[in-house]
């Protein structure tokens, strides 16, 4: 429902129903009159607040289709981020929030410019599939880091994990199709702070890819007036993964 006129025709007769109660000069009419007017305008106000929000977001419920419109929040490109200043504790910082860092297979940590919706990123990868498409597209596990820029507003944590998941289905897989199967999705604790946390088996046919599906981790976690942002992609065909992506998780730290 993105995109909805907040305008809604009944509002026109409704009105018009008003003004020949007030010629009849009823009290009670007055009173009628004036319940269909509040809920006009409730009506009204709920279906300008759809249109600005675009609705549901779609991270609930079943297989869900890829979402066609823009849904990731505005990045200020006006200037280059700045490489944040991390530690060398042996865990991998991104905005807010941190891991410990993992061992091989996985490759160092490094910045990362793929997402977004997100700022001082880190990520380790995997090289899964090289060269899937034959024109030098690699597919890869991830496990990340970072701050969730929330643009001139602010996000509870399952309005983040929300926006995220959304932007993940529509910007990271290209034009293929995405049915994303949610498994969990609910309320969390890290590291003693509120979060929430969703996983989702992510299908799709990708020509030239030798994997069909994938495990999807999204948490967003509240450190004050920041939101921490943890995201893991895990192929299936390379399931000896997803612990450590768990393990990195169950370990996440708000470090400010």
């Amino acid at each position: 429902m993105y995109g909805q006129s907040p305008y809604d025709p009944s509002y026109g007769s409704a009105y018009a129903n008003y003004q020949e109660l007030e010629k009849k000069k009823s009290p009670v009419g007055w009173w009628i009159a004036g319940g269909v007017l509040v809920i006009v305008i409730v009506v009204v106000a709920v279906l300008a607040i759809r249109a600005v929000t675009g609705g549901e977001l779609g991270t609930t419920g079943g297989p869900s289709g890829q979402p066609s419109q823009d849904v990731c929040p505005a990045v200020n490109t006006a200037s280059p981020e700045t490489p944040a200043s991390h530690p060398a504790d042996g865990r991998v910082h991104g905005g807010p929030v941190s891991y410990p860092m993992l061992g091989a297979p996985w490759g160092p940590p490094q910045g990362d410019d793929r997402v977004p919706f997100g700022s001082d990123v880190q990520s380790q990868l995997v090289l899964v599939q090289q060269d899937y498409d034959g024109q030098g597209s690699n597919w890869v596990a991830s496990v990340l880091v970072g701050e969730l820029q929330a643009g001139d507003g602010f996000f509870t944590p399952e309005q983040g994990s929300q926006i995220v998941v959304k932007c993940i289905l529509g910007k990271f897989y290209g034009d293929n199709p995405v049915k994303s199967n949610v498994k969990v999705n609910e309320k969390t604790t890290i590291d003693g702070h509120d979060g929430w946390l969703v996983e989702s088996q992510l299908s799709f046919d990708i020509a030239g890819l030798n994997t069909n599906g994938e495990l999807l981790i999204v948490a967003i976690v509240s450190a004050g007036n920041r939101s921490g942002l943890y995201y893991a992609s895990i192929p299936d065909n390379v399931p000896e993964l997803v612990e450590p992506a768990r393990d990195a998780l169950k370990n996440l730290k708000v470090d400010g």
